[in-house]
C-alpha cells in the first residue's frame, strides 16, 4: 500500500472513533511543540505538525491511534500493522 493510501486510511479510522486528525504549521509557535495526541474542549485530537515527512505522520498517527479502542472499528490489514508497529512510539 501506497504511503499516501495508508496515512487516509488511518485518518478514516481515526474519524470512526471520532477522534479529530489536524496538521499544523508549528514552525511560527515560539515554544517547543509536539506532535500527538491531545484533548481539546474535551475531543480526542491527533496533531501533527504538517511539516513532518508523511512517513512520520504516519507513525505518529497510528501509535497514537493504538492508544484509543480501536479494536472493534473495521480498517484493513495494513492500517492494523501500522498501528500495532508504532504501539510503542510517540
Amino acid at each position: 500500500m501506497k504511503p499516501d493510501e495508508l496515512y487516509r486510511e488511518l485518518k478514516l479510522l481515526a474519524e470512526k472513533l471520532g477522534i479529530g486528525v489536524e496538521e499544523h504549521n508549528f514552525r511560527h509557535a515560539g515554544v517547543h511543540v509536539r506532535s500527538g495526541s491531545c484533548t481539546v474542549h474535551g475531543r480526542p485530537m491527533v496533531i501533527i505538525d504538517k511539516h513532518k515527512p508523511l512517513t512520520r505522520k504516519i507513525r505518529i498517527l497510528a501509535s497514537s491511534l493504538s492508544k484509543f479502542p480501536h479494536e472493534e472499528q473495521f480498517a484493513i490489514p495494513a492500517v492494523r500493522d501500522a498501528i500495532e508497529r508504532y504501539a510503542d512510539e510517540e
